[in-house]
């Protein structure tokens, strides 16, 4: 199953490797990633399988929020089929 993780903040230093390291010892393979800075704020989206996922979908969400508060920043998870059907017209 894939997902999309989106992270929107403040830019600061080590997100990438804070995000990938939840990535890594959760067992969530990442797919592809494109960020930027926008006038200091930071956007990235990464798509991710969640086959290999060692925590159910609940507990994968609820460890990206927490990491979003730690880091100032939101950080959310979508699954690709509802990423896909939200922009589907």
């Amino acid at each position: 199953m894939k997902a999309v993780i989106t992270v929107i903040g403040r830019d600061t230093v080590g997100v990438i490797a804070k995000v990938s390291a939840v990535c890594a010892a959760l067992n969530i393979n990442i797919e592809d990633v494109t960020q930027s800075v926008m006038q200091e704020m930071f956007c990235m989206i990464m798509l991710v399988n969640l086959s290999g996922a060692n925590a159910a979908q609940d507990a994968v969400r609820a460890r990206f929020a927490a990491l979003g508060k730690e880091m100032g920043m939101q950080v959310t998870l979508t699954r690709q089929e509802v990423f896909d059907a939200m922009h589907t017209v």
